[in-house]
């Protein structure tokens, strides 16, 4: 009898533990949808979080994620306001951190260096821009002048040329 009496109150506690987790997660998602459903509310929870180092990386790394994704540039397209505003942001911080600006043109440079579009688009830029021109007629005899081995690819395929033409 004690055993069951045991048994009976072990179940209570347990199905009790079981109601309280329930509507502790209710409460939680109360909790949260009053905070996203109120603009002043959402500011300040964003601001005690940006006071959290761990909080801070944690937001930082979804922020990485949706850009990552592409949502963010929907979200940016549906918002022409908040696009101006990233891109203006994005400017000053290319501006005043020039090492910035330098990986942000060469991750764009791979970018386009991945398609045949992409490249030839480049191709054609450096044709119709005369400084470009040089300094990319520069750097390739400079290439050729550390790697002999190049510059008698190049010769060859040049010679190969004249004498399709010829």
């Amino acid at each position: 009898m004690r055993l069951l009496v045991l048994l009976l109150f072990c179940i209570s506690l347990g199905a009790n533990a079981q109601l309280t987790a329930n509507k502790t997660e209710e409460n939680r998602q109360a909790v949260f949808q009053e905070i996203i459903s109120n603009p002043i509310q959402l500011t300040n929870f964003i601001s005690e979080v940006r006071k959290n180092e761990e909080a801070k990386m944690i937001l930082m790394k979804g922020h990485m994620e949706q850009m990552e994704s592409g949502n963010m540039k929907m979200m940016m397209e549906k918002n022409p306001e908040m696009q101006e505003n990233m891109q203006a942001h994005m400017q000053k911080m290319m501006e005043n951190n020039p090492e910035m600006m330098q990986k942000m043109h060469s991750k764009i440079l791979d970018k386009m260096m991945e398609s045949v579009k992409g490249r030839k688009m480049l191709m054609d830029k450096i044709q119709s821009n005369g400084k470009m021109k040089e300094d990319m007629k520069a750097k390739m005899m400079q290439m050729m002048d550390q790697n002999p081995e190049m510059m008698k690819e190049m010769m060859q395929k040049l010679k190969g040329k004249m004498k399709n033409k010829g």
